[in-house]
């Protein structure tokens, strides 16, 4: 069984609304230090074991449903779970 830990995020050449209003938010509040913020995703899967490699199986969930390879980045990490 693996863990595994998707990080999404918009490609620096999107605009991000969302980022733009925290940051703003952080101003407001004070915290003028804050230069940039940018809102992504973040999942955690646990996916069993398989005959397909792991790697190929996550990027292609990836590439199929959880980002939008469009206008989002991703990056994944692997763990292999300890059987309880």
């Amino acid at each position: 069984m693996y863990k595994v830990k998707v990080f999404i995020t918009l490609r620096e050449s999107v605009l991000d609304p969302q980022g733009s209003v925290v940051k703003n938010s952080l101003h407001s509040l004070n915290y003028n230090e804050v230069s940039d913020v940018r809102i992504g995703k973040y999942m955690e899967l646990t996916v069993e074991k398989t005959e397909r490699n792991i790697e190929e199986v996550v990027k292609e969930m990836c590439e199929r449903l959880l980002a939008n390879v469009v206008i989002e980045d991703y990056r994944f990490e692997i763990e292999e779970a300890v059987a309880q």
